[in-house]
């Protein structure tokens, strides 16, 4: 079992708060918080800064909810893109994951989550009247649902579905290359391309 053992309080609590970072464990934390340490003031202070910038100045964009420095967001704002095709996604995490494939030309939506009674998140929780708007907007043609295949994940989908059916657009959901219970953050490339060019009617 790691023991702490600092000479430091200053160093413990930059130790702690590093912990508390994903996948970042305590010996992990200890040699990120060595490693600032030993580099010059004006680097950890732009290391820093960089962090206060992102958390006081990163917007969402008021379309699709993709984070952006000012405004609409680069993807919404790409006339390139293909306007008429509106991927669903839980999260910006989803997005990405989904640009690195190189497959999917359409726009977004990101939730915000999934619909997930034992941790407290109801349909009031997401953005699906922000979806529903856009839909009410015309232009759209078709509704790519790609969320996780866990029961969440289904039971998401489905509930968007029959929120979905007042309006005149084709939804469609991503093919089952990727297996039941899994997120697409880590499903690999390969596969969510092909499930994303693949994608077929959306069968409740």
């Amino acid at each position: 079992m790691f023991r702490r053992n600092y000479s430091s309080a200053l160093l413990e609590e930059a130790v702690d708060q590093l912990a508390t970072l994903p996948g970042v464990g305590r010996r992990t934390a200890l040699r990120l918080a060595l490693h600032l340490l030993d580099q010059p003031r004006e680097n950890v202070e732009q290391f820093s800064g960089a962090l206060m910038r992102l958390r006081q100045d990163v917007r969402h964009c008021p379309v699709c909810g993709m984070i952006s420095d000012d405004g609409v967001c680069p993807l919404c704002g790409d006339t390139r893109r293909d306007a008429t095709v509106v991927c669903v996604v839980e999260s910006l995490r989803d997005v990405l994951s989904i640009e690195n494939t190189g497959q999917y030309n359409g726009l977004y939506h990101i939730l915000g989550g999934i619909i997930s009674p034992i941790d407290g998140v109801g349909p009031g929780d997401l953005r699906i009247r922000e979806l529903g708007e856009r839909l009410a907007q015309g232009g759209i043609q078709e509704v790519v649902l790609a969320l996780s295949t866990s029961m969440e994940g289904e039971t998401t989908a489905y509930y968007l579905y029959k929120q979905i059916a007042q309006y005149p657009v084709t939804v469609t959901s991503i093919a089952r290359g990727v297996g039941f219970g899994d997120d697409l953050e880590y499903t690999d490339e390969l596969t969510l391309g092909r499930s994303i060019t693949n994608r077929q009617p959306f069968k409740p």
